[in-house]
């Protein structure tokens, strides 16, 4: 999870309040402390961690909570509220013909962001394009090459060109045809003239509609300089904050935005080119407290599954209720589980399930869990048509058989096949069903055998 130690931090200090009907004086003060060093910790400016911990302080001891809401629930609204005030509005990217101009340090992830940005694009039905004028460093057009090929996206770049500002009034004219262009500037090592010269001449070629400041995570304090510098320079729109998915830190990133007086446009979350998502203020806080994100949930299950029935057109998800359900339906489900990103972000996703139920989970869990997943995989790339359309066939020398074939164990590919025949008794279950049975089940499945506790932690299947 984006900024994990912190949001760990924040929900064990809440917990304290558990079993609490009223504040006093001491409870609000105890849980403040708690609140700031949490803040601190995650490299949150300490002007802001101050001005945010007294927000909370003054409306918690003011405000009186509503019938029936705990002391706890009542101040984690007041914390969720001060903090989706405290990072700002979304950055304003209209879905129409634009230029995006994107600048920062050497290292930032300017190159991995702009091939992502293009990508969402893609996904949102423009048709972009990425031009590279980074001359300084060895590799940059190879490496914004590649990423664009994977994310099938328009990119030009001169590996021979020494003049950046060249090459973007080029790329411009050869990508005429695309709807936003992002053009991917050169960074250095530090903050020098030569480096501000040449983004303003770039910026004065291209005319960006928006410039975008593209921040590590993990440069903490570093950040407010760098912001108010490019923010005097060519004058920033947005931020896109990379790499939160390696760093307990990022406060310094976040709040940098308050020097430029912008707001957030992007996190990155990892290395491939689907690894960006658009910064939801009130997301992004409600997953950091355990409380979930359905609309960022809801956006991955849906792109996952358009890209598993684009790469296997007979497949139809809601096919699964009508009839049987075979090793088959179950690959597809995992393959399409995998195009919705690391499981620990899915998690953290749902309601309920990430959050103050991750904390309490081994640290490897989820790296358990994957590699559980994968050798499923295999064994199931080493099973028989027939195999796969009738698990029951699968007796002890078929067993065997598999088992070598994929390189796992005899006891693996039994487990599988009960976790098959768990998910497929749970299907029957829902054919036929009303809507109203089918939330009482899915009430069950919460806590009750073969729901997501027992695939999670009772080691019977990739959950």
């Amino acid at each position: 999870m984006v900024l994990d130690d912190l949001g760990t931090s924040l929900r064990s200090s809440l917990d304290k309040l558990q079993g609490k009907t009223r504040l006093d004086e001491d409870d609000v003060e105890e849980i403040v402390k708690e609140i700031q060093r949490s803040l601190l910790s995650a490299d949150v400016d300490v002007s802001l961690v101050m001005e945010l911990s007294s927000s909370i302080e003054s409306r918690a001891l003011e405000e009186e909570p509503p019938g029936g809401t705990t002391a706890r629930d009542h101040v984690l609204k007041i914390v969720y509220e001060e903090m989706v005030a405290l990072v700002g509005d979304s950055t304003e990217l209209p879905l129409e013909n634009q230029t995006i101009l994107l600048a920062g340090l050497q290292g930032s992830g300017k190159t991995t962001s702009a091939a992502k940005m293009a990508w969402w694009f893609s996904k949102k039905g423009l048709r972009p394009a990425v031009i590279q004028t980074d001359t300084f460093r060895p590799g940059a057009y190879d490496q914004a090459k590649q990423m664009c090929e994977r994310a099938e996206v328009d990119f030009y770049g001169d590996p021979d060109g020494d003049d950046p500002v060249e090459i973007a009034r080029e790329g411009l004219e050869a990508t005429a045809d695309a709807d936003v262009h992002i053009v991917d500037t050169a960074g250095r090592h530090a903050l020098e003239d030569d480096l501000i010269a040449e983004i303003e001449e770039i910026e004065g070629v291209v005319d960006p509609d928006r410039s975008l400041l593209v921040l590590d995570a993990a440069i903490g304090q570093g950040a407010k300089e760098q912001a108010k510098q490019f923010e005097s320079s060519i004058g920033i729109e947005g931020v896109v904050i990379t790499k939160l998915d390696g760093t307990a830190k990022g406060g310094g990133a976040l709040t940098a935005v308050n020097e430029t007086g912008s707001s957030i446009a992007f996190l990155g979350t990892g290395e491939t080119v689907q690894d960006i998502e658009r910064f939801e203020p009130s997301g992004f806080i409600s997953r950091l407290l355990g409380m979930g994100d359905l609309k960022q949930l809801s956006e991955r299950v849906e792109r996952a599954m358009q890209e598993t029935q684009e790469e296997d057109e007979d497949w139809d998800p809601e096919q699964l209720l009508e009839g049987n359900f075979t090793l088959k339906d179950m690959q597809k489900q995992m393959n399409a589980m995998n195009r919705m990103g690391p499981l620990d972000q899915v998690m953290d996703m749902i309601p309920g399930m990430g959050g103050g139920m991750m904390d309490q989970l081994p640290d490897d869990a989820m790296d358990v869990t994957q590699d559980r997943m994968r050798s499923f995989e295999r064994i199931m790339d080493s099973m028989t048509d027939e195999e796969l359309e009738n698990p029951r066939v699968v007796g002890q020398e078929r067993t065997e058989r598999i088992a070598r074939g994929s390189g796992t164990d005899e006891e693996t590919v039994r487990q599988l096949l009960e976790q098959h025949a768990m998910m497929e008794r749970t299907i029957d279950q829902f054919q036929g069903m009303g809507e109203g049975d089918m939330q009482r089940m899915m009430k069950k499945m919460g806590g009750g055998s073969g729901g997501l506790g027992d695939m999670m932690g009772g080691g019977k299947g990739p959950f």
